[in-house]
């Protein structure tokens, strides 16, 4: 069993620095390409879409799985709109409900009560760009974009730039692989991009960030094409069955806003966290309301900002380290929440009974992609639950198949290359995999924004925690802890998708091999 202290003790991974610098001069844009593009451009009925979504309003930009299904027109009033059959994948929970969207401008008007902060998140980021660019030909300036224009309009809060026609990129996603235009603009000091396809309803991708007067902005949504089908002519989600509701169940206790409310400093004087629960006396198979607040311990009136924590069930034992029983971020998938603003509001399912201690670990501060682990730390609290019955196994999420091009078979999931089977290797390797955020961390470094010591130090952890597996290869070269230039050259090519993943992993088994990057045996 895991304890509390071996969850801090990795917490720690790179320090990035970004400046800020966000100014509203004019910038020209435009491609090279005839055509224009709108939000819900060519959208009809019986077209099926799988999109990977976050939102910042959205537990800050947590992400869940959004599939829907043009069912057809739905008059609402004198309004002609359209339905979509919609399923939410968050959590390991699955949502049914329909969401209905506009025909002049494609976003979100209405949806059933279970959809509603889903709704809002689709409205916030796959048609964000509806505030541009709509079906209204009339209207000059929200009407159809032309590629080849300057300019699209200006992000309204101060310091906002042009949002303009970048450039002409291909782009591959899960759904598949696609030429698009990049859609881009600068805010808070960060370069924002759109990727959008012409004759398709809703952008292919998207990684934008919110705007900040100061610090670093954080993301404001991100979104890839995870499948996409046309002349569906049956509602595909009519066997998926939804979670239920523990809200809707007359054994549960009804939502309230009388708060239960303990506030500790963590235990390694960090910072106060204070912390509120509803039904004082939750029920087991039920759920708890709870709400987080990160405080500075000098000032209690201000938030710590950008904490990188999690909700855990822990057990006590006599060495006043608690044993981990459970892990919320584990069963979401994620190595940790994240919270810009320090404040958290969450519901989280009781699956114990009897006296329960809950931990709020803080694993760090700082960007979402490099906490820094000097604040972190914990504090526990006991509740009392109330026996009942255990929660339902959740249910199985489906992974929609990459679509591969002609030259690429599917293969374990995964689209690879038809070439001939090579003979079979005695040395033993492991699988390369590297997760599409790294990215991100290999242009800050090609760009000279973390030092190669931070970079290798981020790089080594992520290996040793087997986030990245790279395969071990040996050389009889001498040893060195310079990095090359060529490394990182080919860092900053693979983070602009100019090279192959194979070419950046030639790199890091460079480190490895010279003793730069260590690996745990």
């Amino acid at each position: 069993m895991k304890t509390i202290v071996a969850i801090i003790a990795v917490s720690l991974i790179l320090t990035v620095g970004l400046s800020n610098n966000a100014n509203a001069q004019f910038q020209a844009g435009g491609v090279n390409k005839q055509g224009s593009w709108y939000v819900g451009e060519g959208l009809k009925k019986g077209e099926q879409f799988s999109y990977n979504l976050c939102h910042i309003n959205y537990k800050d930009c947590t992400p869940f799985r959004i599939d829907f299904w043009v069912e057809g027109d739905d008059k609402v009033g004198t309004e002609t709109q359209w339905k979509l059959q919609t399923v939410v994948y968050d959590e390991g929970k699955v949502y049914k409900g329909t969401i209905n969207v506009g025909k002049i401008a494609a976003e979100p008007v209405g949806s059933s009560k279970n959809m509603i902060q889903y709704a809002a998140a689709f409205k916030s980021s796959l048609s964000w760009l509806s505030a541009y660019a709509t079906a209204d030909a009339a209207d000059f300036t929200k009407g159809p974009k032309k590629f080849n224009m300057p300019s699209w309009g200006k992000i309204g809060n101060i310091g906002g730039e042009q949002i303009i026609p970048g450039s002409e990129e291909q782009v591959a996603v899960p759904g598949g692989s696609y030429d698009t235009v990049r859609v881009t603009w600068k805010t808070g000091g960060k370069v924002n991009n759109v990727y959008v396809l012409d004759d398709f309803p809703f952008p292919v991708k998207a990684d934008t960030y919110a705007h900040v007067s100061s610090g670093i902005p954080p993301q404001e949504y991100r979104f890839e094409l995870l499948d996409f089908q046309d002349n569906v002519s049956n509602n595909p989600f009519t066997k998926i069955q939804g979670t239920v509701n523990p809200a809707e169940n007359p054994a549960c206790a009804a939502t309230s806003d009388d708060f239960t409310q303990v506030s500790q400093n963590t235990n390694t004087q960090t910072m106060i966290v204070n912390v509120k629960y509803s039904p004082k006396n939750p029920k087991q198979g039920c759920t708890m309301d709870m709400i987080i607040d990160f405080k500075r311990k000098e000032n209690q009136d201000e938030w710590v900002n950008q904490v990188h924590y999690d909700i855990l069930v822990v057990k006590p034992t006599s060495s006043g380290l608690p044993d981990v029983v459970r892990s919320l971020a584990d069963e979401s998938n994620r190595v940790a929440f994240f919270t810009t603003a320090g404040q958290v509001r969450t519901t989280i399912d009781v699956k114990e009974s009897g006296k329960t201690t809950y931990a709020i670990l803080v694993k760090g501060t700082g960007p979402e992609t490099a906490p820094d682990a000097a604040k972190a730390g914990f504090m526990t609290f006991d509740v009392n639950v109330l026996q009942g019955a255990m929660p339902p196994t959740p249910p199985v999420i489906p992974t929609p198949s990459p679509k591969c091009t002609s030259d690429q078979i599917l293969k374990d999931g995964k689209c690879v290359s038809k070439e001939k089977t090579k003979p079979a290797d005695n040395t033993k390797t492991l699988d390369t995999v590297i997760p599409s955020w790294i990215k991100t961390t290999a242009k800050y470094w090609s760009d000279n924004k973390i030092t190669d010591k931070d970079f290798a130090s981020g790089i080594q952890y992520l290996i040793n925690q087997k986030i990245i597996k790279i395969p071990i290869s040996t050389s009889t070269e001498a040893k060195s802890n310079t990095i090359p230039a060529w490394v990182k050259n080919s860092a900053g090519f693979w983070a602009d998708g100019k090279t192959a993943d194979k070419d950046f992993v030639s790199g890091l088994q460079y480190l490895i091999t010279n003793g730069i990057i260590k690996i745990k045996s």
